[in-house]
């Protein structure tokens, strides 16, 4: 599940990174975008509560294998310490291309990083004390910003970043932007902590528990956007056509990941686990490869990328003097970029290309068990 989810991640930051109006215009705006680019984004709205999902699964699993409480507690604080220093340096600098590091961006793996810090916290709870923090903070978080109080309090200045996006300036030049929120992360890692044993039930039982809460899941997002009240900060409206409209309800928000967002992609994952759980074919196999490797996967993945959009821009005749760092990525101000099949054809190569690297070091992990510090990559 991991694998698959994050072959299609790679789609998502070729597009960010190369497609022509990804500077200028949002894929998932409905006054702007046509259906094709809206999908291309949307699907991928499936990574990051997957992965983030999965990573408290992982550590539930770790933690069972070692059946040492202390020594969990210290490799999960450890490791989620190494992960924050991980994004702001070798994935900051692969996103960015900065050498200055005028931005430094919290994102999915500093996230993650925060969440297994506090989960080294909560060991001793019952996992349905730790899953239940986990749903408290997906259903009700959307209610941080009616926390009473003006937004120029230091109270509130202190509190909503946990809470939601937002960008912070410091020192000569520098910004931090807060791109995923870690509270409502961490919600969607406890729930996979807790959640972890289900997935060491026998094959039917999972599939079967799986399914169903992928139909609850969906159910409820259904209901949830029908009543168009409460769930999502972007409610849905009707648009000029039925299509559209449609496009509109499944537009849910992921800076935070909303409560309709939860539900609509955990589903999604859930009903795909259902049908993948104890399935053996090459295909799986393939996948596997990627998601035994996730973090180093994850960060080589942006160092072909930049170089890619680089030779891109250089062959369409800009200069580097023309390069333009931070929110361009390196991009020109002129136009510049490929059309979205391009963004479809580099996607395949890239993920291709990754497939014989991933499959080396999952086997050089596997042969050197010993060696400690690829437990951190």
């Amino acid at each position: 599940m991991r694998g698959i989810v994050m072959i299609i991640m790679v789609l998502d930051h070729v597009r960010d990174l190369l497609h022509t109006t990804s500077i200028t215009q949002s894929p998932t705006d409905l006054n702007t975008t046509t259906p094709t680019l809206f999908f291309t984004r949307w699907v991928t709205h499936l990574c990051a509560p997957v992965f983030v999902f999965l990573s408290g699964t992982s550590a539930f699993l770790s933690f069972v294998n070692k059946g040492n409480l202390s020594e969990s507690r210290r490799f999960l604080l450890k490791r989620g310490l190494w992960l924050i220093v991980v994004e702001f340096t070798f994935v900051n600098f692969g996103v960015w291309f900065d050498v200055h590091f005028s931005i430094f961006l919290f994102d999915v793996i500093a996230a993650i990083g925060f969440g297994f810090v506090i989960l080294s916290l909560m060991l001793r709870l019952p996992l349905k004390v730790i899953g239940g923090i986990g749903l408290f903070i997906i259903f009700s978080h959307n209610l941080a910003p009616l926390i009473p109080g003006p937004e120029t309090s230091l109270f509130k200045k202190v509190l909503m970043p946990f809470f939601a996006p937002g960008a912070i300036p410091f020192g000569q030049g520098k910004l931090f932007v807060m791109g995923y929120p870690p509270i409502p992360w961490l919600g969607i890692i406890l729930v996979g902590f807790a959640a972890g044993r289900m997935f060491l039930l026998e094959t039917s039982k999972k599939r079967k528990i799986f399914l169903q809460i992928g139909l609850v899941s969906i159910t409820l997002f259904l209901i949830l956007r029908f009543i168009n009240d409460y769930g999502d900060a972007l409610p849905w409206t009707v648009q000029k056509t039925s299509f559209y409209t449609f496009l509109s309800f499944i537009n849910v928000t992921k800076y935070p990941p909303s409560l309709a967002f939860c539900l609509l992609f955990l589903g999604i994952m859930f009903l795909l686990l259902s049908q993948i759980e104890g399935v053996q074919n090459r295909y799986l196999k393939v996948t596997a490869v990627y998601g035994k490797v996730p973090l180093f996967y994850f960060i080589i993945h942006w160092y072909i990328i930049h170089p890619v959009l680089f030779a891109i821009i250089l062959f369409q005749g800009f200069k580097p003097s023309e390069f333009v760092f931070g929110f361009n990525f390196g991009r020109p101000k002129a136009e510049s970029g490929v059309e979205l099949w391009v963004v479809y054809l580099l996607w395949i190569a890239i993920v291709v290309l990754l497939y014989p690297v991933c499959k080396w070091y999952g086997k050089y992990k596997e042969e050197h068990k010993e060696v400690k510090w690829l437990r951190y990559v």
